[in-house]
């Protein structure tokens, strides 16, 4: 597919602003002091120590434990640790990708997520059983099959372990954890697509709490290791939970996972910039938490923040193509849309059930076309009043370029840091590639 997208000259021309209208920017920084694990690697341990179902297994047990697609800063520390813990006590642990339809919904594309972002055989201690072979092992209230990995069912012992945190396309007691690991994660690409349809049918989170409880009883699964991330991405709990306890222990992690959420240090935006969009940022490229906006069959949107327009500049390597969410920006730089894989892109489209999120959106030559479109685009009469940021990527929106109005009213708060305002440098069309 060729198409030809105007160049900045013929953009320009949609309206009479310049970049000499525009504000003046500042970087910003909001400081924090979050409380973290001490020892990753020892509450690693510790967690799979206080799983009771690992003590009914006989040494030389094979033990499937799980990782998912997602860059979560201390994952492989509280993996290698577990298979260590686990060889320790007399068993064989091996690690299976969990990710439904994630790495192009192929085994050796999902190794090759999991090595993206640091997962290997070397790193982990133990060997990576990639298949996307399922087989059912029953039906949720619905009558729609329930499907497990075949190499978690040719386990004794299966431990689930992802990050426990706010999801980002429904509210419910359940969302993002363990009970979606086992029920999405180790579905694999049937079971993924089989959850979202039915989830769009009916309520996601009793979708997932119905299905796990049939995982639990049909599978081996004995518990799991469950994460939860402060503000700077780091472990702030590292617990082991019970089979039969995930899905009343998880809604309390998912309050402490919201009181640590790392959110922008501002409401109301005209346009935010996201250098980098990808799916190891967010299971939507760009977390709808920090966007204020989900655009999901059936959800609300939030009421804050309130983000007119949002610029997606780039996709990160490790999505592999897979620009699942650009439809939830407004403009994407033509570098981004020059890197998308559309054959994996869609297969998780259909996979997680919502195609508005993979719309293309306008493409903009560069990155002072967008500022110069936004001024067009937002309802602000005059550009040196646009209020505009631009951060790293939703992971870390701590770390922000402000336009004048937003540094003004940043000053104003004690747990942020704003630095002298000067005319953006845009040499090129261009951002400086780090000004943080």
């Amino acid at each position: 597919m060729n198409v030809d997208f105007p160049d900045a000259e013929v953009l320009a021309d949609a309206n009479d602003y310049t970049v000499d209208d525009l504000p003046e920017f500042a970087v910003a920084r909001r400081e924090r002091e979050p409380e973290s694990v001490a020892d990753v690697a020892e509450a690693a341990r510790e967690a799979v120590d206080a799983i009771g179902g690992l003590a009914d297994l006989a040494a030389g047990a094979s033990v499937a434990v799980t990782a998912g697609s997602r860059g979560i800063r201390d994952v492989s520390t509280v993996l290698a640790a577990a298979v260590e813990r686990l060889r320790e006590r007399g068993f064989e642990p091996f690690v299976v990708p969990a990710m439904g339809s994630h790495g192009g919904a192929t085994a050796e594309g999902q190794r090759e997520t999991l090595a993206a972002l640091g997962m290997t055989p070397e790193t982990l201690g133990c060997e990576i059983r990639s298949s996307m072979a399922v087989e059912a092992v029953g039906e949720d209230d619905l009558g729609r099959p329930v499907y497990a990995a075949r190499d978690a069912l040719d386990a004794d012992a299966v431990l689930l372990a992802n990050r426990v945190k706010p999801h980002t396309d429904f509210r419910g007691d359940v969302e993002s954890g363990l009970a979606k690991m086992a029920v999405i994660g180790l579905g694999k690409h049937r079971g993924a697509e089989s959850l979202h349809n039915a989830a769009i049918a009916t309520d996601f989170a009793d979708v997932i709490a119905d299905r796990y409880e049939i995982l639990r009883a049909e599978t081996p699964v004995v518990g799991g290791i469950a994460l939860v991330e402060n503000a700077d991405h780091r472990a702030v709990r590292v617990e082991g939970i019970d089979a039969s306890d995930v899905l009343d222990r998880e809604p309390e992690l998912l309050d402490l996972a919201r009181e640590h959420l790392a959110e922008l240090p501002v409401d109301d935006l005209d346009l935010l910039v996201v250098d980098e969009t990808g799916k190891d940022k967010s299971g939507t490229g760009m977390d709808t938490n920090v966007l204020g906006r989900y655009d999901f069959h059936g959800e609300t949107e939030p009421d804050s923040p309130s983000i007119t327009r949002v610029y997606a500049r780039s996709l990160t390597a490790p999505s592999h193509g897979n620009a699942v969410g650009m439809g939830l920006a407004d403009f994407v730089h033509r570098d981004l849309v020059a890197d998308v894989d559309f054959e994996d892109t869609y297969v998780n489209v259909v996979t997680s059930g919502e195609p508005r999120r993979a719309k293309l959106p306008f493409v903009v030559p560069d990155d002072a076309t967008a500022l110069l479109l936004a001024c067009s685009t937002t309802g602000v009469a005059d550009p040196a009043d646009l209020r505009v940021a631009r951060i790293p990527s939703t992971m870390d929106p701590d770390s922000l370029v402000v336009s004048e109005p937003v540094a003004a009213e940043l000053r104003e708060r004690d747990d942020v840091t704003v630095g002298p305002l000067a005319p953006l440098d845009l040499a090129g069309g261009r951002f400086d590639p780090d000004p943080y």
